[in-house]
């Protein structure tokens, strides 16, 4: 199983988005039978063959094993992934284009940005998985506390700086067999996790 898949198909990301097959994948991180998942989500065993068969169409399900139990053969199900991500790519016509309205302080942009990010990780991740390779990432992700709207701005323009000048140093336009790589750098406020606010609420 992945820790996390994305789904680049439209028809596997509104199977994925109903309600009850959400939370049949949730409870598909451990292998299970439409028996046994009937009894955890409370509907017919008929009803959950019917949302387990949807969801191994569009492969966000996989058969582990297969054991007879009685006069009848049960389907031992999993998850493909514990969590999935939905790519742009499954609303193609409608998908965000940063250099529609290029504003690095817009947080629409931002938006349009990291969307883009999505659909080309996901884009290497598959493209990776059937070669069975690895894909060549980094990142970075912390917070930083700012004691004001000018040191947030300072900061910000310092870091573009930084950056600008590592790939002054580092950019080779004439490389032969280089690769080109995308960066991406964003600052924006933090937002809890849920978890987070139970916590100061307690």
């Amino acid at each position: 199983m992945d820790e996390v898949a994305v789904i680049e198909d439209a028809a596997a990301a509104e199977v994925s988005l109903d309600p009850v097959r959400a939370r049949l994948l949730a409870e598909l991180a451990e292998p299970a039978s439409a028996t046994m998942l009937a009894a955890r989500v409370g509907l017919a065993r008929q009803k959950v063959n019917y949302h387990l068969k949807a969801l191994e169409k569009h492969g966000l399900v996989e058969l582990v094993e297969e054991r007879r139990k009685g006069n009848v053969n049960e389907r031992m199900m999993r998850a493909t992934a514990a969590s999935y991500v939905i790519s742009p790519t499954a609303l193609a016509a409608v998908q965000p284009d940063p250099e529609r309205s290029p504003d690095q302080l817009s947080a629409r942009w931002l938006l349009a940005v990291a969307a883009r990010l999505v659909r080309d990780v996901g884009m290497l991740i598959t493209g990776a998985a059937k070669a069975d390779k690895r894909v060549a990432t980094f990142a970075i992700d912390g917070q930083i506390r700012f004691a004001s709207a000018a040191d947030r701005a300072a900061f910000a323009q310092e870091l573009a700086e930084t950056v600008t000048a590592l790939v002054s140093r580092y950019h080779d336009e004439n490389a032969q067999g280089g690769r080109e790589h995308r960066v991406v750098v964003a600052l924006h406020p933090h937002v809890p996790e849920p978890h987070d606010q139970t916590t100061k609420e307690t």
